[in-house]
C-alpha cells in the first residue's frame, strides 16, 4: 500500500480527498484558538472569558459525534461530509462578524460541531478499503486530518497580520476566519462531486432501524446506557469551571437547568434506545407472562460483542483523550520545570504532538494490520502509554532536558499510535453502525479530555500523569482479558474489484 499511496487513484485518491476533508474540518474546530489573544484585545475580553469560550468550543463534538454517527449511516458519508463543511460557513460567519462576548460563545458552541467531522471519514475509509488495509488506512487519515489543528495554530496569525492592509492597520483577525468558513464551504462542493460512498459494485448497508444504536443482546442494551450516561456527565463537568469562574458566566439556576436538561436528553436516549431494540429486550414487565421469553434472538451472523465498543471507547479515552490533555498543558510544564521561554517549550509540545502524529498515528495502524493479533497489538499500546505516563509523573527540574523530552516523545508516540490502533478495530465490529460506534468511541476521546483536564483543575501535572498513567495501565488490563479479534463478516464483496482496479 505504501508504495501505492501516491498514486492518487481508486481508494487511494479517496482516503486522500477524506483526510484533507477532515483536516479543513479541524482547521475550522480551531480557529479561534491561535487569535485568542488579539480577539481579547480588540473586543476587550476576560482571560477568563478566553477559557469559557476554550470550554464551549469543545462542549457539543461529544454529542454531535453521536448525533453525526447516526445520520451518518442513514445517508451516508459523501453526503454528510459535504455538508458538514458546506455548513462551516455558518460559525465561521458568526465569529467572524461578532462584536462581544457573548456572540463568539454562540459560534465557539456552533464552531465545535466540526469536530465530529472525524467520525464521518472513518466508515469512508473503511468501505473501501479492504480489512488487511484498514489499520494504516484509518492511521494517514487520523494523524494527517488531525494535523488541521496545528495548520491552524502555524498559519492563521500569519494570514492575520498579513491582511491588515484590509482592515486599517489592524489585525486582521475576521477575515482569517471567515476564509476558513468560505475554504471549508468550497471544499465541501468539491468533496461532493468527487467522491461516492461504497467503491463500484459494492452496497452501502444502512442499519435497518434509526434513532439509536442497534444492540444485539439484553446485556448489550444496559452496556450502552452506560456509555450514554458517562457522556452525559462528563457534559455536566464542563458547567462546574463555568459556574466557578470570576465572570460566573453560569448562575446557580442556570446550571442546575443545564443538569437538568442532561438528565432529560438521558431520559429521551434511553427511550429511542429502548424504542428501537424492544424486540430484544422483551417485556419489561415482570408481571407479564411473556417475561423474560419474548426476546429476539439473532443469528450468530447478525451478532456483534458491545463490549468491544465499550472497550475501544475506553482505549480511545486514555489515548486521544490524554493528548487533548496533555497538548493543552505541555508547553507550560515545560515552561515552567525546565524555566525555558515560550518559543522552545511550545516547540517541544508542538514536535511531540501535532509534528509526531503524522507518522505515529499510521505505524499504530500499519502495526495492527501486520501483527497476527489486534487485540494483543491494542493491549501492548495501551500499556506503554500507562508506563509512559508514570514516567513523565517523576520528570521534575532535576531531569536532564533532552532525557525529559525523550521520555515525552515516547509517551506521545504510544498515545497517537494507541489512537491509531484503536480505529482499525473501529470498523471491524459491525459494518451498517460503522458510525454510530465510531461516533461513541469518537465521543469518548473527548470525554477523556474533558476529565483529565478537570483533574489537572484540582490538582497538578504530576497527579495528572500518575492518573492517566494508571488509567491506562487498567484499561490494557481489560483488553487483555475481555478484548477479542475482530471479525467484520461482511469481507468487502468489492474488495477484489477494488484490487483489480488498483
Amino acid at each position: 500500500m505504501i508504495r501505492r499511496l501516491w498514486s492518487f487513484r481508486d481508494r487511494y485518491r479517496i482516503l486522500h480527498l477524506t483526510w484533507f476533508a477532515f483536516f479543513v474540518s479541524f482547521v475550522v474546530w480551531f480557529n479561534i484558538a491561535p487569535l485568542a489573544t488579539t480577539i481579547q484585545q480588540d473586543l476587550r475580553l476576560t482571560t477568563e472569558q478566553l477559557k469559557v469560550l476554550a470550554i464551549c468550543n469543545l462542549a457539543l463534538t461529544i454529542p454531535a459525534r453521536i448525533v453525526i454517527g447516526m445520520i451518518l449511516d442513514r445517508f451516508g458519508p459523501r453526503l454528510v461530509f459535504s455538508a458538514l463543511l458546506v455548513l462551516a460557513l455558518i460559525p465561521c460567519s458568526l465569529a467572524a462578524t461578532a462584536t462581544n462576548f457573548n456572540q463568539l460563545v454562540w459560534s465557539s458552541l456552533a464552531t465545535g460541531i466540526m469536530g465530529s467531522g472525524f467520525v464521518v471519514g472513518v466508515r469512508m475509509v473503511a468501505e473501501w478499503f479492504p480489512n488487511q488495509e484498514i489499520g494504516i488506512a484509518q492511521g494517514i487519515y487520523g494523524g494527517w486530518g488531525n494535523f488541521g489543528a496545528a495548520a491552524a495554530q502555524l498559519t492563521l496569525p500569519a494570514l492575520a497580520v498579513a491582511t491588515t492592509f484590509l482592515s486599517n492597520g489592524t489585525v486582521n483577525w475576521r477575515l482569517a476566519i471567515l476564509l476558513t468558513g468560505i475554504i471549508a464551504a468550497l471544499y465541501g462542493v468539491v468533496y461532493f462531486k468527487s467522491v461516492e460512498d461504497t467503491p463500484p459494485g459494492k452496497v452501502y448497508q444502512r442499519p435497518q432501524r434509526h434513532g439509536a444504536m442497534t444492540i444485539t443482546s439484553f446485556v448489550s442494551f444496559w452496556a450502552m446506557i452506560a456509555l450514554d450516561l458517562g457522556m452525559l456527565l462528563s457534559l455536566g463537568l464542563l458547567t462546574f469551571p463555568l459556574t466557578q469562574m470570576k465572570i460566573h458566566f453560569l448562575q446557580g439556576w442556570q446550571e442546575l437547568l443545564c443538569w437538568g436538561l442532561l438528565a432529560g436528553l438521558f431520559i429521551l436516549q434511553t427511550y429511542k434506545s429502548w424504542q428501537v431494540n424492544r424486540e430484544v429486550m422483551g417485556s419489561l414487565n415482570p408481571l407479564n407472562s411473556n417475561f423474560l421469553k419474548s426476546r429476539k434472538t439473532y443469528p450468530s451472523a447478525q451478532r456483534y460483542q458491545f463490549r468491544q465498543v465499550a472497550l475501544l471507547s475506553f482505549t480511545y479515552l486514555t489515548n486521544f483523550g490524554a493528548q487533548l490533555a496533555v497538548f493543552s498543558i505541555l508547553p507550560m510544564f515545560f515552561e515552567q520545570t525546565f524555566a525555558l521561554n515560550r518559543v522552545t517549550a511550545g516547540m517541544v509540545a508542538a514536535i511531540s504532538y501535532p509534528f509526531l502524529n503524522l507518522v505515529s498515528r499510521p505505524s499504530g495502524g500499519l502495526i495492527s494490520d501486520k501483527c497476527s493479533s489486534r487485540k494483543w497489538t491494542m493491549t501492548l499500546f495501551t500499556a506503554g502509554i500507562g508506563v509512559g505516563f508514570l514516567l513523565m509523573s517523576r520528570i521534575n527540574s532535576h531531569w536532564w532536558l533532552p532525557i525529559a523530552i525523550g521520555v515525552t516523545l515516547l509517551c506521545a508516540y504510544f498515545v497517537q499510535a494507541g489512537a491509531g490502533v484503536t480505529f482499525s478495530i473501529v470498523p471491524l465490529i459491525k459494518r451498517e453502525i460503522t458510525g454510530q460506534i465510531a461516533g461513541t468511541v469518537g465521543a469518548y476521546g473527548n470525554v477523556g479530555g474533558v476529565v483529565y483536564l478537570t483533574v489537572y483543575n484540582f490538582t497538578n501535572t504530576e497527579t495528572l500523569f500518575s492518573t492517566m498513567g494508571i488509567i491506562a495501565l487498567i484499561c490494557a488490563s481489560l483488553c487483555g482479558f475481555f478484548l477479542t479479534e475482530p471479525n467484520d463478516p461482511v469481507q468487502n464483496n468489492a474488495t477484489t474489484n477494488v484490487e483489480q482496479s488498483s
